[in-house]
C-alpha cells in the first residue's frame, strides 16, 4: 500500500482521534466515545467536498445563490401546476411541495447566518434568508394560489374524500393567506408585504445583535477577574451572564457589562415593535398579540393569565447546590449514553455517531448521530422502521456562537409523492459547552445536563414525527405546544430511576449516589417560586411589548412589569430587553414555555411517575403525540394521551 492510500485508509477507517479517557470500571459505547473524544481537525486532502450538510453547492459560500435561483424556479412551477390542477389532494401535496423546496434552503440558510464561523457563509446566508422570505411573503398575498386553495375547502364533495391529517394541513395553509391579509386589496396587500420585508431586516438586525458580546477596557474592572473573560488587546469581552460562576464579583461584572444599553439596538427593537402592530392591525386583528396566538392553544391573549395562576400551583426551579460536586459524573459522553439507552427502552430507538464528509459539517467539533428504529421481536408483525433520520450535535463553546441552546429543523419529514421516498429529517442541537481538556471530557453541570436533555426532546419530536407533510412534521405545531416534548426530557434528566443508569464518575466508574440526585432534585425546589416569578415576568413583558401599543420606551415597560412580576428590582443602566432574543421566534408567545410546562408536568404525572423506562407508555406517548407533528390539533393529542 502506497503511503498515500495508507493515509487514506487511516483517515477512513480509524479516524484521527486521540485515545479516550481510562476509566477503572467501564467503557464507554460508541456513542459515548464520540463525545468523551477530543477531536482534532480531520484530514481531508482526498476526499470530495460534499458541502454542508451534503448539499453538494454549499461547498462554498456562492452556492447558497445557486440553490436560492433553483428553488425559485421550483417553485414558479410549482405554483403554475397548483393554479391550473382541479382541486384535490394533489393540491395540498403540490403547496406542501412547495413549501417544501423553500423551507430546504431557508431553514439551512437561517442556521447557518448565525452559527458558521466563516463570515463569508453568514452574509451569504443571510442574503438567501431575505431573498426567500421576499418570495414566501409575496407567496403568502398571491391571490391565484389562494383561490385553487379555496377551490378545494370550499368543494365539500371533493374535501370529504379527503383523509384528516390533508384536510388539516390544507386549512394551515388558509390560516397562513388569512393573517397575512390576502382579503385586502391590492394596494393594501402590497403594503403587507412590505411590512413584511421590512420585519425580516428588523429581526435579523435584533436577532444578530442580541447575541454580540459587550466590552470593557481591562483597566477598568479588577484584574484577578480578567481570567473568567474573553480578552480582545487592552479590552475584556462579555458574551453572556456567567450564571453558574462561583464568583459573585464575576456574575455581577458580566451581568452589568452584558445588559448595558445599546442605543442601536434600542432603536432597532422600538422600531421592530411599532412595525409588528402596524402589520397586525393592516390584516385586521387588535394587536400583534392577537395574531401571533390564533392556532395556538391560549387562542387569544387574555388566556395567558390562566396560564400564569395555574404555574403558581406548580414548582419551577433553580439549582441550588454546588455543580462541581455532580459535573466529574455527568460527561457529556455518558450523558449521551443516557439519552441513548432512554430512548431504547422508551421508543426501541437507537442513536449512533458517524463521521461526517468532507465539507458537511461548519466545525470540526460538530458531531452527526443518526437515528434507528428496530422493533422489537415480539413485535415481528410490523417491519423495522429503519433510519429516521440526522441529528447534528454543535454542543461546543466558540467565538462569535450564538450562547444559547436551540434546536434548528434543517429539513422535515415528508412522503415525497415525487419519488415514493420518505424525506429524512435533518436538525441540529446547538448547546454552548465546555471543551473537553487534556485530562478531562467535557463535564456538565446538573443543568446543562436538563438542557441537553430538554434540547434532544425536541430533536426526538423532529425524528418520530412521521408526518406525510413536511408543513407539520415534527415541532412545527402549535408554539405553546411544542416546548411539551422537550419539557417532559427535564423530568426525566431528574429522576433517579434514569440517572442512575448512566450517571458515573468520569475517572472511576462509580455511580452518582441516590443521595446526591435527592439533593438535586429537593434542590429544584428551594427557589420554585421565584423562578416560576422570573418566567411569568418575561411572559408578561412579552405580551406587554405586542399588545397595545404603550407611548414609553421598552426599558420603562420592562420597569413596570419587573415590579409588578418579580420580587428583585430592576438594576440602572441595563437593558435585558436588548438580550431577549425569543422575542423574534417566540414574539407574544413566550407564555408557550409555562403553557407547556403544565402539560408536561400532566403528562409525566399520568404516564411516567410510576415507571419512566415503562415501553408500553412509550409508545403510547409517541402514537398519540408525538408522532402527529402539528397535524393534529394539541388539545386533541393532550385528550388522546389522558383517554389510552
Amino acid at each position: 500500500m502506497s503511503a498515500c492510500k495508507r493515509l487514506l485508509y487511516i483517515v477512513k477507517h480509524r479516524g484521527i482521534w486521540p485515545s479516550i479517557w481510562r476509566r477503572n470500571v467501564t467503557t464507554w459505547s460508541p456513542v459515548g466515545a464520540a463525545f468523551n473524544a477530543k477531536p482534532h481537525r480531520r484530514l481531508e486532502l482526498f476526499e470530495k467536498n460534499v458541502g454542508l450538510f451534503g448539499v453538494p453547492e454549499l461547498s462554498s459560500p456562492a452556492g447558497f445563490e445557486v440553490t436560492t435561483k433553483r428553488a425559485l424556479k421550483d417553485t414558479r412551477e410549482l405554483v403554475d401546476k397548483v393554479c391550473s390542477s382541479p382541486p384535490g389532494a394533489v393540491t395540498v401535496e403540490t403547496f406542501d411541495q412547495l413549501s417544501d423546496g423553500l423551507c430546504k434552503v431557508a431553514d439551512l440558510a437561517d442556521f447557518v447566518k448565525v452559527a458558521h464561523p466563516d463570515p463569508s457563509f453568514r452574509e451569504a446566508a443571510e442574503k438567501t434568508c431575505i431573498e426567500i422570505g421576499t418570495v414566501v411573503e409575496k407567496l403568502n398575498t398571491n391571490v391565484d394560489l389562494c383561490r385553487s386553495l379555496k377551490n378545494l375547502l370550499d368543494n365539500k364533495e371533493v374535501l370529504a374524500q379527503l383523509d384528516p391529517e390533508t384536510r388539516k394541513v390544507a386549512e394551515l395553509f388558509m390560516f397562513d393567506f388569512a393573517i397575512s391579509g390576502i382579503h385586502l386589496d391590492e394596494k393594501l396587500r402590497k403594503e403587507a408585504v412590505k411590512l413584511h420585508v421590512k420585519l425580516l431586516d428588523l429581526n435579523n438586525e435584533f436577532l444578530m445583535g442580541s447575541h454580540l458580546p459587550n466590552r470593557i477596557a481591562k483597566s477598568a474592572i479588577p484584574e484577578h477577574i480578567h481570567c473568567h473573560f474573553a480578552t480582545e488587546g487592552s479590552f475584556i469581552q462579555i458574551g453572556g451572564l456567567h450564571a453558574e460562576s462561583s464568583n459573585d464579583l464575576v456574575r455581577e461584572v458580566a451581568y452589568r457589562i452584558f445588559l448595558y444599553p445599546n442605543s442601536d439596538l434600542m432603536e432597532c427593537l422600538e422600531e421592530l415593535l411599532k412595525c409588528r402592530n402596524k402589520l397586525a392591525k393592516l390584516v385586521g386583528y387588535e394587536s400583534y398579540a392577537h395574531r401571533a396566538l390564533q392556532g395556538t392553544m391560549a387562542k387569544t391573549p387574555g388566556k395567558y393569565a390562566e396560564v400564569f395562576v395555574i404555574l403558581w400551583l406548580c414548582f419551577g426551579y433553580r439549582y441550588n447546590i454546588e455543580p462541581s460536586l455532580y459535573s466529574p459524573y455527568f460527561s457529556l459522553g455518558s450523558c449521551m449514553e443516557g439519552l441513548n439507552s432512554l430512548f431504547t427502552q422508551l421508543y426501541g430507538v437507537s442513536i449512533m455517531s458517524e463521521h461526517p464528509s468532507a465539507g458537511e459539517v461548519w466545525n470540526d467539533d460538530v458531531r452527526k448521530l443518526f437515528t434507528v428504529l428496530s422493533l422489537p421481536v415480539q413485535a415481528v408483525v410490523h417491519e423495522t422502521e429503519g433510519l429516521l433520520g440526522y441529528i447534528y450535535c454543535d454542543f461546543f463553546h466558540r467565538a462569535n456562537k450564538p450562547h444559547q441552546d436551540c434546536h434548528f429543523t434543517i429539513r422535515g419529514g415528508r412522503q415525497c409523492q415525487e419519488s415514493g421516498q420518505y424525506q429524512l429529517p435533518l436538525v441540529v442541537l446547538m448547546l454552548s459547552l465546555p471543551h473537553p481538556t487534556k485530562s478531562a471530557p467535557t463535564l456538565l453541570t446538573p443543568s446543562m445536563m436538563e438542557n441537553l436533555f430538554h434540547e434532544m426532546g425536541h430533536a426526538m419530536h423532529s425524528m418520530l414525527g412521521r408526518t406525510r407533510y413536511q408543513h407539520t412534521t415534527g415541532t412545527r405545531c402549535a408554539t405553546d405546544f411544542a416546548e411539551v416534548p422537550s419539557i417532559l426530557m427535564e423530568y426525566f434528566a431528574t429522576d433517579y430511576r434514569v440517572v442512575n443508569q448512566f450517571a458515573r464518575h468520569y475517572q472511576t466508574g462509580q455511580p452518582l449516589p441516590q443521595s446526591m440526585v435527592a439533593r438535586l432534585c429537593e434542590s429544584k425546589k428551594v427557589c420554585g417560586a421565584a423562578d416560576t416569578q422570573l418566567q411569568i415576568f418575561y411572559s408578561a413583558l412579552d405580551q406587554m411589548y405586542h399588545g397595545k401599543p404603550q407611548n414609553r420606551s421598552t426599558t420603562d415597560i420592562l420597569k413596570d412589569m419587573q415590579q409588578k412580576f418579580y420580587g428583585l428590582p430592576y438594576t440602572p443602566n441595563t437593558a435585558w430587553q436588548l438580550r431577549f432574543s425569543h422575542l423574534i421566534g417566540y414574539g407574544a408567545k413566550y407564555y408557550s414555555y409555562l403553557m407547556s410546562r403544565a402539560v408536561a408536568s400532566m403528562v409525566w404525572k399520568q404516564c411516567f411517575v410510576q415507571d419512566p423506562l415503562n415501553r408500553d407508555m412509550g409508545e403510547r406517548y409517541r402514537r398519540e403525540m408525538l408522532a402527529h407533528g402539528g397535524g393534529k390539533e394539541p388539545m386533541l393529542m393532550v385528550e388522546g394521551m389522558s383517554r389510552s
